[in-house]
């Protein structure tokens, strides 16, 4: 599915300056095309810094392609894990189906890049918003987008403020299945039936299929939670089934469900319910809409994720890294580092230290050393049986992340390293989010 490439090419026209973290002066008054000509380094930049390692963006977008490919399903990843118009260009180029948004806002930032088709995962009930979507899709009849309805006073809310726009576009959406103590969803396929049939009596939406996330049920691996994944899952099968057999889809339909921790049973309870063509009735398309596969991490996701070296043969690595500076030894066994709150994501984990980079060489930090708080600006080092010498002020500390979506957000302009492992990297790209 299409993005503007035009539109994603002219963000190597931004103009770089001090608004842009970290970035070196030498690079204000550049365009980002200008300053990566100059074959800038890792060490040419300031820290704090949070990095994306390019050869592992490639191979963990390769791995994730086939997955899915392998399995009969397609991908449409959340894009506001990353909200980089460049890497859904990239996505979207090896093969995803679409991208998915979680606000109407973010939607029309994706449109004003020229996506194709977005899948909004949420209701859309802002009155303002509404009136986009469907002005969008009355002026450009290819515009694929659908969202979801989880409530029949949603339904009859959406149906009014669409009634008082001009034109006649009737917009696409799922009913969207919840599950006890989850998230948005109606909670029991049988109540997912009577909005359903409000849609089915709505005279601007159209029903399109149904929607989930299982991963608000769930936040470990353990027998509960993934039996609790599980019956969610054929709950939501079941839904679709039933509106099939009752003959309330009049077109395609769409079978979405997928964060990036449960998408294997995902697979496993809906890949059969794929059917393009329609062969053996209506015509369905199953969407994994995972949105942390192609930085993945260090932490949450390793642990969560059935795509790490200990369950599948072709894992997904972290992309993702932050380096910090030392600028403090208050104790023999502290080390305070310039990467804080304001920087690294601390929601899903604290930051975990991987190595130093002690006057250009690498230097394990022992199986001990730990990250213990995170202050605005501070990170808490803590070194057992460590001296200062071992890491004197001014070393940088490489630290693995977790938790992409809330790392994103605190960067404007990411470097993209060619290897992260390296003596040392090359920065080869500048990605700008839109957050």
């Amino acid at each position: 599915m299409a993005i503007d490439e035009k539109a994603v090419g002219t963000l190597a026209d931004r103009i770089l300056g001090p608004e842009h973290k970290s970035l070196p002066p030498a690079a204000w008054g550049r365009t980002v095309r200008d300053f990566l000509a100059t074959a800038p380094h890792l060490d040419d930049f300031q820290t704090p810094l949070l990095t994306l390692d390019r050869s592992t963006l490639d191979a963990n977008s390769a791995v994730m392609g086939a997955w899915a490919a392998d399995a009969g399903v397609r991908l449409a990843p959340h894009g506001k894990t990353t909200m980089a118009p460049k890497l859904w260009a990239e996505q979207l180029a090896a093969g995803c189906w679409g991208i998915t948004l979680a606000t109407g806002w973010q939607a029309q930032l994706a449109r004003s890049f020229g996506v194709g088709r977005i899948v909004l995962a949420n209701a859309l009930v802002d009155p303002v918003g509404l009136a986009w979507a469907a002005a969008e899709s009355e002026r450009d009849p290819d515009f694929d987008f659908v969202c979801w309805v989880d409530g029949v006073e949603t339904v009859e809310l959406m149906d009014r403020h669409l009634r008082a726009t001009s034109g006649a576009a009737r917009l696409r959406v799922l009913v969207e299945l919840g599950g006890p103590h989850g998230r948005t969803g109606v909670r029991r396929v049988e109540d997912a039936h009577a909005v359903a049939e409000a849609v089915l009596r709505s005279e601007r939406l159209v029903l399109a299929g149904v929607g989930g996330y299982e991963a608000a049920l769930a936040d470990d691996r353990g027998p509960e939670s993934l039996a609790a994944v599980r019956y969610y899952l054929n709950e939501l099968a079941r839904l679709h089934r039933e509106l099939a057999d009752r003959g309330r889809y009049s077109g395609a339909t769409i079978v979405t469900a997928g964060g990036s921790a449960y998408q294997d049973l995902v697979v496993e309870h809906l890949a059969g319910l794929a059917d393009e063509q329609g062969v053996r009735g209506v015509a369905t398309t199953v969407v994994l809409r995972c949105g942390a596969y192609l930085v993945h991490d260090d932490g949450f996701y390793a642990d969560l994720s059935p795509m790490t070296p200990a369950r599948s043969e072709h894992p997904l690595r972290s992309a993702m890294h932050a380096w910090a500076r030392t600028v403090s030894r208050p104790e023999p066994e502290l080390a305070l580092l310039d990467a804080g709150k304001r920087d690294v994501p601390y929601d899903k984990g604290l930051p975990v230290p991987q190595y130093a980079v002690v006057q250009g060489v690498s230097v394990p930090l022992g199986v001990d050393a730990v990250v213990s708080a995170l202050n605005d600006q501070h990170a808490f080092l803590r070194l057992p049986g460590a001296s200062a010498s071992d890491l004197p002020v001014g070393s940088v500390v490489r630290l693995g992340l977790s938790h992409p979506c809330t790392a994103f957000d605190k960067w404007r302009l990411i470097p993209v390293v060619d290897d992260a492992s390296s003596a040392r990297p090359r920065v080869v790209d500048l990605v700008e989010t839109f957050f």
